[in-house]
């Protein structure tokens, strides 16, 4: 009998000593998980490291980051890799942001038409997605309710482009109808056919200079995808075929009408020729203010970089995304745009 209550007796006091270990390690997990992190790591991966607007946002992204720190004391490690323009190396990378133990990853897509694979992956890994700049599509946005998208409203860059023109003609038609004819002729030099804001600036562009009186002819337009050196070449020739016909060039991009004002100049064009742009790179802005450009179209890029890293870090941290920051259906944050021309 007494051998029966030791025994008894030992297991009880095991069976104690387990429970209180339980409860510790219970009790340990939690302050683990609700311990505010004091750093984050973001994985960004680019369409194109080279493409002018892009490269803005990056530099505009590492300013954000650093200034991120400097108001919460939370480390940023921001991890950014360049898809040159190759769908495969971009999932690639996410794998690997993956991998790596990311807190979120922030993607502006090479192709925006198969963004599911990568919103696959993020979704069994459990890590939340920015999208930017170049937005997938409706269907896929809508799979999780940890996928974001930052970007600036095309229809608005498109009239905001077109108002440029509407009011310069209200001013003065014969500014832009050059040879005095009664008509506007232009070329449309487009962006990636695939891309959104291809289409709707290229739509909206237009529009707003019919809404606006405006009388226009198109000559021709060619897809350049963004690119100064495809819009140079494309303008190039358009010079030999209608050499004295172009009035105005409206481009999807400033790199396109860069690229244009370079095949101006090598052809030693006399006759005034108007170009317009859209994003206000660097570049484009020094075109601006030399005369070479009417004008182009400006999203904040701090504003937009700003927003990017905001809605990140909030998510990385488990957090809500900060109320001063407007979100579209819970996950759509639009950029403000204003015209920018030369200062007088």
């Amino acid at each position: 009998m007494e051998r029966r209550r030791t025994v008894w007796g030992k297991l009880v006091a095991v069976l104690v000593v387990l429970s209180v270990c339980a409860s510790m390690a219970s009790g340990g997990c939690r302050s683990q998980e609700t311990k505010e992190k004091n750093s984050i790591r973001v994985g960004v991966s680019l369409y194109r490291g080279d493409d002018t607007f892009i490269n803005n946002i990056r530099s505009e992204l590492e300013n954000q980051a650093k200034e991120y720190e400097k108001e919460t004391g939370i480390k940023v490690k921001l991890d950014i890799l360049d898809a040159k323009g190759n769908q495969n190396t971009q999932n690639n990378q996410v794998e690997r942001f993956l991998s790596l133990g990311c807190d979120v990853v922030c993607i502006n897509p090479v192709d925006r038409m198969v963004a599911s694979g990568m919103i696959d992956k993020a979704m069994a890994a459990g890590i939340p997605v920015v999208f930017f700049n170049r937005q997938p599509v409706e269907e896929d946005m809508n799979r999780w309710d940890q996928l974001y998208y930052v970007g600036a409203d095309a229809k608005e860059s498109a009239v905001l482009e077109g108002q440029i023109l509407v009011d310069l003609y209200r001013e003065n038609p014969g500014a832009l109808d050059v040879n005095g004819d009664g008509v506007v002729s232009y070329v449309m030099l487009e962006g990636e056919s695939s891309h959104q804001d291809s289409l709707i600036r290229t739509e909206w562009s237009i529009q707003t200079l019919k809404d606006g009186g405006v009388p226009i002819e198109k000559i021709t337009g060619g897809i350049a995808n963004w690119e100064r050196s495809q819009a140079s070449a494309i303008v190039e020739q358009w010079l030999k075929d209608y050499q004295d016909t172009i009035e105005l060039i409206i481009s999807n991009n400033d790199d396109m009408a860069l690229g244009a004002i370079d095949a101006i100049e090598r052809a030693g064009v006399v006759q005034k020729i108007n170009l317009v742009g859209i994003d206000a790179t660097t570049p484009g802005l020094d075109a601006v203010q030399s005369g070479k450009m009417l004008g182009t179209v400006s999203s904040d890029k701090e504003k937009y970089a700003w927003a990017i890293m905001q809605i990140a870090a909030a998510k990385a941290l488990g957090r809500e995304i900060p109320e001063e920051i407007p979100l579209e259906s819970g996950k759509y944050y639009w950029c403000g745009q204003q015209i920018i021309q030369k200062k007088q």
